[in-house]
């Protein structure tokens, strides 16, 4: 498994315009896995990408009026079957983790990565997911052990460039 620019190579990409900048100086240090079905228990269909993207049909079905209004992303999703999605780069900042804290750390999408898996709190996940979340893990632990900040803007980070190809990020 390789990133480049940010982005998982081989991961289906579908950007969401749901994400902003890392707040300068800023690096992930906490890894967030949620678990997302759309609708609630069901698997395999286009809505999650809906969701994250902010084209949900709040008329598909009743629950997604309750949601559609939402500006939501994470940076990737694990379906059933294995499949990566990934919305966001891993250097932006994904909008995963709502009002939240850690550590006595507030806003932690400042300094998070967000990864969705496609299931529920009662239902197991699955071998293919959980082979995948370790692979994009242990990806991402090796990366960010060496990463250095990338800005957003990039004439802010020209002397840079060197790190940011070293690592992709």
């Amino acid at each position: 498994m390789q990133l480049n620019e940010g982005w998982l190579v081989g991961a289906r990409r579908v950007p969401s315009p749901h994400h902003d900048c890392r707040p300068d100086e800023e690096t992930p240090s906490l890894l967030v896995v949620h678990n997302i079905s759309l609708p609630p228990g069901e698997f395999g269909g286009p809505w999650i990408d809906a969701l994250f993207t902010g084209t949900l049909d709040p008329h598909a079905h009743p629950f997604f009026a309750e949601i559609a209004h939402l500006r939501v992303s994470a940076h990737c999703l694990i379906r059933r079957d294995g499949e990566i999605v990934q919305y966001v780069p891993f250097d932006k900042r994904a909008w995963h983790a709502g009002v939240s804290c850690y550590q006595g750390r507030e806003r932690c999408n400042d300094f998070s990565i967000g990864i969705e898996l496609e299931g529920t709190d009662t239902l197991a996940y699955t071998d293919a997911q959980y082979r995948q979340l370790a692979a994009v893990t242990d990806l991402l632990i090796a990366l960010l052990s060496g990463y250095r900040r990338k800005h957003c803007g990039p004439q802010r980070y020209r002397a840079r460039a060197e790190n940011r190809s070293r690592t992709g990020l």
